[in-house]
Formats: structure tokens, sequence, C-alpha cells
């Protein structure tokens, strides 16, 4: 794809640009855009005019460029029901048996999904190593926790006061594939149980802050996050495990404050109908921590959504040529700020501007030439690469079709002709 085979020093360009919400001088609205390929003076060749460009970006205050992030996978028995799509891909959408019209009998009381791979928990298990192959492993660690709660099937109440209802699958780790193995794991296992919020939140905080007990490396100057998923409200760890008790719901937004108060957000995600009622628990959990919260009202849209997320707090990466006046959002955008892309060119010189917008509003770019010349064979990697920014960009319609990043885009379509009508007059 490129030109000059001879080894380069490492060139990387940082520039620093105020948003266009930001005010003058304050250096926390700031939006850094990295570019990191292709180096300056490398000639991009292509067999179709696309060139491909890759780097990193952070909004204001995301200083650190690494991140730890625990994954916190509710598996108590109400996972078990159908989340609504066909997670597995089998060609089968397992449904609730007990909400269909069906002869008495058809299925076992204990049967939620005619499909076991289409259940809430095998959906939040494929959300999960869908993640992780958009993340990069140099940049950030992944742990594996797992949340429920024993309870005695006849009086509904704890098997043991001093039980524990969250389990570390894995500690946090750069090896992927013992995250994945691990997920394979709790897959597994199943689902069983009452509901822990606490359990589940204090154990994350105690891998990711390195306290007592941890099994996991602390890092210095990382951000660290909890992506905590769960289908219900906390039943435990006070009095019956099939009743949402007030100090079950104070006991998870107290670790949620604990949380808060050791530098971690929880970034909640409410699975199933009754998320858009924006459940107490859930979304106090992430205000206190200065997370996210997230309803998913088809529960299996849960494998899609978090491959949205972002932990750099950017939310689009836009290209445009102001050569040609083409406009990009052929880009794929990591949850770590990470992105890659391709941008229409022309064959010679092109002045090529990446822009990024901030969950916050702001923006930041950075203008740079870059060099095209027209290969004489196709490059399939490319073009593969490209078909599948394309498709997962269309498996995330419902996160792109946010209004302000819509907004974003018709500006950034505005300020190219406005951009490329100037240039014409120079």
């Amino acid at each position: 794809m490129t030109r000059h085979a001879r080894t380069l020093p490492a060139l990387v360009v940082w520039f620093l640009l105020f948003g266009a919400a930001a005010a003058p001088g304050l250096a926390e609205n700031v939006v850094r855009v990295v570019i990191e390929s292709p180096a300056p003076g490398v000639t991009v060749e292509g067999h179709v005019h696309q060139a491909q460009l890759s780097g990193r970006a952070a909004a204001a205050g995301e200083r650190p460029e690494h991140f730890d992030v625990i994954v916190a996978i509710d598996v108590s028995y109400s996972t078990t029901t159908a989340s609504g799509l066909d997670v597995d891909r089998d060609g089968i959408v397992g449904v609730n048996p007990h909400n269909e019209l069906l002869p008495p009998g058809a299925y076992d009381k204990s049967v939620r999904s005619t499909d076991p791979g289409d259940t809430i928990l095998a959906a939040q298990v494929q959300a999960a190593n869908a993640l992780l192959e958009s993340l990069d492993p140099d940049r950030v660690r992944v742990g594996v926790i797992s949340f429920s709660g024993e309870v005695d099937p006849i009086t509904a109440r704890r098997k043991r006061l001093d039980q524990e209802d969250a389990r570390l699958e894995v500690p946090l780790t750069a090896d992927f594939q013992a995250v994945g193995r691990a997920l394979g794991a709790v897959l597994a296992r199943g689902a069983r149980g009452a509901t822990n919020y606490a359990a589940g939140i204090r154990i994350a905080i105690r891998e990711l802050a390195g306290l007592s007990g941890a099994k996991s490396q602390p890092r210095e100057g990382v951000r660290r996050v909890i992506l905590f998923l769960s289908d219900g409200s906390p039943t435990l760890p006070v009095g019956r495990g099939d009743v949402v008790d007030d100090g079950d719901k104070e006991a998870a937004i107290r670790a949620a404050e604990l949380a808060h108060r050791a530098g971690i957000s929880i970034n909640a995600y409410a699975l199933g109908p009754a998320a858009l009622r924006y459940p107490k628990v859930m979304t106090e959990i992430s205000r206190v921590s200065l997370g996210t919260y997230t309803p998913v009202q088809r529960p299996g849209q849960i494998v899609t959504l978090l491959q949205g997320i972002t932990f750099a707090n950017v939310e689009d990466i836009v290209f445009t040529n102001l050569t040609t006046g083409d406009f990009s959002s052929d880009v794929r955008l990591s949850p770590d700020g990470g992105f890659t892309g391709f941008v229409p060119v022309a064959e010679g010189m092109n002045r090529v501007r990446v822009t990024a917008l901030a969950t916050d509003g702001s923006r930041g770019s950075v203008e740079f030439d870059l060099m095209f010349a027209r290969a004489t064979l196709p490059d399939r990697d490319a073009m593969a690469e490209l078909d599948r920014i394309r498709k997962q960009n269309k498996q995330l319609e419902i996160r792109r079709m946010d209004m302000e990043i819509e907004a974003f885009r018709d500006e950034q379509r505005k300020q190219l002709k406005i951009d490329v009508e100037r240039r014409k007059e120079e």
C-alpha cells in the first residue's frame, strides 16, 4: 500500500486544536488528533482512489492513552431468557416459549429460550467477545467478572451469609485469547441465582485499584472503566433474592460511590424492555461514578452497541479531502480512540483533513498533505478492510443516527464546500 521500504523513524505528529464548542483559553476543551499512518513523506499507492489512514484521538481531559477495563456480566437466572435476536447466527431466533401460543407441555417450565444460543447471557458474552476485536492490546487491558447470588430454592434467601456473589473470571490482561477463554467458561457454566450488583462492582474495584486480594497488577496513569451489564434490578445482599429491597439498592449505589473515589467510572447497560424506564439504580451507579447509562430495550442489541462505546470520549471521526471536495465517514472508531478508515483521493498531492467529535460537543482536527499514486495491482487486503468498515458502520446505524453526530457530519460537509471554494479562489 505504501512506497519507500526503508526503515523510518517513529513519526507521530500531534496537533492540538480547540473545538468549535470551546471557549478561548480553556485547554480542557481540546480534542487531540494523532495521525500514525501514512507517515510524512510516504507516497500511498492503491488500485482504486482510496487512501487508508489510521491514528488515534482523545477528548479533553483524557490524557491517559491506556485503559484498564473490567466487563461485569450478569449471570443471574433471568439471563436464561431469550434476548430477542439471533445471537449465535444459526438462522433461528430463540423466543421465550411461555410468551408464545404453544401447546401445553411443549417446553419445560425451566426453558426460557427455545434456542439456548440466543439467551441474554449468550448476548452478553458475544458482546464482550466482539468488543475485544476492536481493542488494541498495546493500550488496553481487559478483565472479566460475573455476578449473581446463590439462594435457597425454598426461602429465596442467600445460602450462606459469607458467600461470594461475584467471581473474578480473568484478571486484567492484554492476552485477549485468555479473556475469550474466560468468556467461554462463563457461557458454559450457565446462569443461576439472584442479582447482587454491589458484589460485582466491589470485585471490579478491587481489581482495577489493586486493593488487597487483587489478582490484577495495578498500573499508574491509566483510565479505569467498568462495563456493567444487567437485565434486572439488584435483589441481594439484603432479604429475599426475589425481592428488590431498599438495602439492595443502597449497597449498589454505595459501591458505585466507592468506585468514583477510586477514580473508576461505571458505564451501565440495562438490558430489557424496562431499560427505557431508566431504572433508578442503574442510572444512579453510572451518575455517581461519572460514567454513562445506556438502555438496551432488546437485549440482543448489546452485541452491536457495546462496539460503539468510547473510553476516550470521542464520538465520531470524519475524513475530508480539501483538494477533491470528497467527504468520507468510512472510518472504524475503536473504544480507546484509535481509528482507521479510507478517504477518496486523486493522483498526485491531496490536502486531507481529519476531524474528531468529542462527547462534550467540542472538535479537534488536523490537516496534512498526502501524495497518492495509482498501483497496477489491486490491494485486496485494503479493499476487504474497507468492506468490513462499511459493514460495521451499517450495524452501528442506531448509534450513528444520534442527532449530535448527524449534525456534526452535516457541519463538516458544509465546511468542506466552503474550504474547497476558498482554495479555488486562491
